[in-house]
């Protein structure tokens, strides 16, 4: 049987703004990545989307992301190697604080928004990355886009890693995503997302923008918790891979 990770962005609310519908999404992924109050959440949120992860049984990881909060981590920022391994390695620490705090474990660390982006198409900042989650816990794994810059630093540094794709997310000719300013890049046809994912995960290849066939792995699927639709997609899409003999699983199993 076929095996495929569902994932979702969580705890991006931020003190007295609601964000996402995590109770909901946590029924149907496998894993979450919590964000650690650099571009979204904060202290009490962490905490909170930990409970919920742990008491949904759904393997947590750590989503990083730029010091952005008013830009919600989407914006570009001029960073090196050696300072974006810094700014990792931070918010690491603090959402492993809850983890222990909670008597569970980060198994996963994903990146977020601007600084995912980036790290896709820039090998220093991908080692960046790689490097900061090296040095915290060898163990953990790098959640990253498939075919992108990012599993390359993972292999180079020595890490464990899952190759990424994206269920409401529209892809260029070479396997990035769309950029979130163009028109179209956001899929919000549940019916055109899932047949999206049944294609991705039974033959690994995704149609881009342009209609073109993009080859790739594919061990998770994301499904981004803002999106309107988060629930519904979630549901709907492991739905249809448990229909077609595929067993959602966590990454980190």
């Amino acid at each position: 049987m076929r095996e495929v990770d569902l994932n979702s962005d969580l705890g991006e609310s931020f003190g007295n703004y609601s964000l996402g519908m995590d109770k909901e999404v946590l029924k149907y992924v496998s894993s979450a990545n919590i964000a650690c109050a650099w571009h979204a959440g904060d202290p009490l949120i962490m905490d909170e989307t930990v409970k919920l992860a742990k008491a949904n049984k759904v393997s947590i990881g750590a989503h990083p992301g730029f010091l952005d909060l008013m830009g919600f981590g989407r914006r570009n920022i001029s960073v090196n190697q050696k300072e974006l391994r810094a700014y990792v390695l931070y918010q690491l620490g603090a959402l492993n604080a809850f983890a222990r705090a909670n008597n569970t474990k980060l198994n996963h660390v994903k990146a977020h928004g601007a600084m995912y982006n980036m790290a896709v198409k820039d090998k220093s900042l991908a080692l960046g990355i790689a490097q900061a989650i090296y040095d915290f816990d060898k163990d953990l794994i790098l959640l990253g886009l498939a075919k992108s810059q990012m599993i390359e630093a993972a292999k180079e540094v020595g890490l464990k890693y899952a190759s990424e794709v994206f269920a409401d997310r529209a892809y260029n000719d070479d396997g990035s995503l769309v950029s979130r300013s163009l028109p179209n890049s956001v899929i919000d046809d549940e019916k055109v997302a899932i047949k999206r994912v049944i294609k991705m995960v039974k033959e690994n290849q995704v149609l881009s923008i342009n209609g073109n066939i993009v080859n790739l792995e594919v061990d998770s699927i994301c499904v981004h918790g803002d999106n309107p639709k988060a629930v519904e997609f979630a549901k709907d899409i492991r739905l249809a891979l448990e229909k077609e003999n595929i067993k959602i699983k966590a990454i980190s199993e």
